[in-house]
């Protein structure tokens, strides 16, 4: 909600609503980001473009330009109507080549949520917290029948696709555009998916990554970074983001399990 007795605030709003490139994002996240840059005493042309600058930091430049969610649920519509999982599968990569955490994760795919959660019991609850397109992965998790799969992102037009896609998958899907930093999820699941989301969420807010990964009530979460940066280079990447992270976690009392691969580093945290 924008603060009404905040005018430049609404003006910001308003005109980061108005550019084509972030017409779909969340008000709330918008306004939070806006909030931080007004508070720093600049101008609101300023403002403005610091908060279209950080909201391409965090979510545009991780995305195509042009997102074709009509078209392609069309295609995941025709996938499952053939009752073949293989084509539906087939559909769900395509579409995931369209964001790179999901389209860098996709060589992997086949390995990736079978060995991490392979010990685990049953998964009937999942969170999935800046999503993107990661839910198109369900044909892929080896998840309990008709699972219910929660999904937060800060694009409404994205989650209205998923919200419209998962249901051609075998599971319970609610997707919702949501600040997750201001306002993270409460319900109880078997499992959080954090992938690839603190260095973005740390953009944001650098204490929120912490007070994400203590409030999620989740009994397992999963966190992975990237091995490389958006451009393929790995300049020790991933060293760096598990000593960031081990350092985070030090005062918890958590098991931390750790796996490698070759675009993505990820942990099982057991809480």
């Amino acid at each position: 909600m924008i603060d009404q007795n905040n005018p430049q605030l609404a003006q910001l709003v308003e005109a980061v609503h108005a550019s084509r490139k972030y017409r779909h994002v969340s008000e709330a996240f918008i306004s939070s980001i806006g909030t931080r840059e007004l508070e720093r005493g600049e101008s609101l042309k300023e403002a403005i473009k610091a908060t279209k600058n950080k909201l391409h930091q965090v979510g545009a430049a991780f995305l195509d330009d042009e997102m074709s969610y009509a078209s392609w649920l069309a295609e995941l519509r025709l996938a499952a109507r053939s009752g073949d999982r293989q084509v539906l599968r087939d559909a769900c990569a395509r579409i995931m080549l369209h964001q790179s955490s999901t389209r860098e994760r996709l060589p992997i795919l086949d390995q990736f949520y079978p060995t991490i959660l392979a010990d685990l019991p049953p998964v009937h609850t999942l969170l999935d917290v800046a999503c993107g397109l990661n839910p198109l992965a369900i044909p892929w998790m080896p998840l309990a029948a008709h699972a219910t799969y929660y999904a937060y992102d800060i694009y409404q037009d994205m989650m209205d696709f998923l919200n419209a896609g998962m249901k051609f998958f075998e599971v319970e899907g609610l997707a919702q555009a949501r600040d997750v930093i201001q306002s993270p999820p409460q319900q109880k699941v078997d499992l959080a998916l954090i992938l690839k989301a603190l260095p973005c969420i740390e953009q944001v807010d650098k204490s929120a990554a912490l007070r994400l990964l203590s409030e999620i009530n989740a009994e397992y979460l999963l966190v992975s970074f990237p091995a490389q940066s958006l451009g393929g280079r790995r300049r020790g990447m991933a060293v760096n983001y598990e000593a960031r992270f081990r350092a985070l976690l030090a005062d918890k009392d958590w098991s931390i399990k750790r796996f490698e691969f070759a675009s993505e580093l990820a942990f099982l945290i057991t809480k």
